[in-house]
């Protein structure tokens, strides 16, 4: 029952969240998440809403068909993912508006079987990469956050 290395999904989510449209060569995250048979996609967010960055990445994924919104196990799943994903991005609180913060995010949707036993089931991870900080212009940092949830 183990991990199979190369098809780690966290690092993988990782890795599309990270990379940057146009920069020649690095087309290597979406190649390895083919190859691996994943489903996925990326996006961008930007608010001081929490629940809006929630309810983006959660479009995403039904429009992409990452989930099937009419089942609830999935929805919950990626729910619980991406709110693990804010809480690193937060660093633990998932608050925006009400504490004058807001954020800038790339993220990464990733659905698949990252385990050599096929029991194992399907799995979910949402990577964020942005920045976050005073809504001013200049006055914010990097963040980060990855959220992994069974479905």
């Amino acid at each position: 029952m183990s991990l199979r290395i190369e098809h780690r999904i966290g690092k993988l989510a990782m890795q599309l969240a990270l990379f940057e449209e146009g920069v020649e060569g690095e087309s290597f995250p979406f190649a390895l998440a083919e190859k691996s048979g994943y489903q996925f996609c990326k996006g961008k967010v930007g608010s001081m809403d929490a629940h809006k960055v929630v309810a983006a990445i959660e479009t995403a994924a039904k429009k992409e068909q990452i989930i099937d919104g009419s089942f609830y196990r999935e929805t919950h799943a990626l729910y619980h993912a991406i709110i693990e994903a804010m809480q690193g991005v937060t660093r633990g609180q998932v608050q925006l508006g009400t504490v004058l913060r807001t954020v800038g995010l790339n993220f990464a949707i990733i659905r698949g079987k990252p385990y050599d036993n096929e029991r194992e089931g399907e799995w979910i991870a949402v990577a964020l990469y942005g920045t976050i900080g005073a809504p001013v212009r200049g006055l914010e940092h990097e963040t980060l956050g990855l959220g992994i949830n069974h479905i």
